[in-house]
């Protein structure tokens, strides 16, 4: 069986030649055929061309050169779009997933599950503030989210052929792959393992860009947004219908001296801020609605490079401690 080694990669020179050995090695002590699926999301460095060069090396190499940056969760797709192997490992250039543990998530395929996840014990290359907003993220989406989403884990997993191809059947162009990949269901298993740091070059996810993912995987796993914009409208009326109602009673009790002209401007700045916030939120799902209609496809290929047969049928072949299909 051959397995699928899925690598997207934004400016990542520095980190591809160093990846592409630790895979094979780990693939050849697995005696396991495999292909490694490169997918240039648009770098603006010498990635593309060092992509090229592992190719000439190895063979069993496929590039998917996107025609500018679409972004990793677009980048993902292509790749896991691009694979043949019957089953797909996802997973960065930076090693900081360790290709060791591909090991056992074949052995947890083999066992019959069709999604192992690697679930992070340590997250040891980041700063505690990304920890934290990181755990906050994950316990919000699982109050919210119409999924369960397992805490701590990325995109670094296994799929069988048959969860791949579920995952690409959905299309949405608003793409959030962790919730992704738990909507689809399917049996599934974790391996746990402590996060490195990155083995060279520096993170393209910047905080600005954290937030706005997380904005993207709430508003595309749920709409418990709207019906908390709708709770509020209704606490906001009758916050407003009750304090309307003591100033009646005030002004009948005692007269009205026309005072309170600070607590006017805080009420109307209070409800304005309100309608302004519930705006956003509907903003936001609009333009999801607008992007979707439009029915563009998810990215363009300026070329696709696949791996070549013979260096497939050449692979080393599976010992008993690869999968069996």
């Amino acid at each position: 069986a051959l397995l699928s080694v899925g690598c997207p990669a934004f400016n990542e020179e520095e980190t591809l030649g160093g990846f592409a050995a630790e895979v094979e090695a780990v693939m050849r002590a697995l005696a396991q055929p495999f292909e490694i699926v490169f997918v240039n999301d648009g770098s603006r460095d010498a990635t593309l061309a060092r992509m090229m060069s592992i190719r000439a090396a190895r063979g069993n190499v496929t590039i998917v050169d996107l025609s500018r940056n679409f972004g990793k969760e677009i980048a993902t797709t292509a790749g896991l779009d691009h694979a043949k192997g019957d089953a797909v490992v996802v997973m960065d250039a930076d090693l900081q997933d360790p290709p060791e543990l591909i090991a056992a998530m074949i052995d947890g395929w083999r066992e019959g599950y069709d999604v192992v996840y690697a679930r992070r014990r340590k997250r040891r290359g980041d700063g505690p503030v990304k920890r934290l907003t990181a755990a906050l993220f994950y316990r919000l989406m699982k109050r919210i989210g119409s999924v369960d989403m397992p805490e701590n884990v990325g995109d670094f997993r296994l799929m069988s052929r048959k969860a791949v191809d579920a995952v690409c059947a959905l299309r949405e162009r608003h793409r959030f792959m962790k919730g992704i990949f738990a909507w689809i269901g399917f049996p599934s298993k974790a391996v746990d393992y402590d996060r490195a740091p990155r083995s060279a070059g520096q993170t393209k996810w910047n905080y600005w860009r954290l937030i706005n993912l997380s904005i993207e995987g709430i508003t595309s796993s749920t709409i418990a947004p709207l019906r908390i914009s709708t709770y509020l409208g209704f606490a906001t009326a009758l916050a407003a219908f009750l304090f309307g109602a003591y100033f009646v009673a005030k002004t009948l009790l005692h007269g009205d001296p026309v005072a309170g002209f600070p607590t006017l401007i805080v009420v109307m700045l209070f409800l304005g801020g309100v309608q302004l916030m519930v705006l956003g939120v509907i903003g936001e799902y609009l333009g999801r609605v607008f992007n979707e209609t439009k029915a563009r496809p998810l990215y363009f290929a300026t070329s696709v490079m696949p791996s070549a047969p013979s260096a497939l049928e050449n692979a080393p072949r599976a010992n008993p401690r690869t999968m069996d299909g």
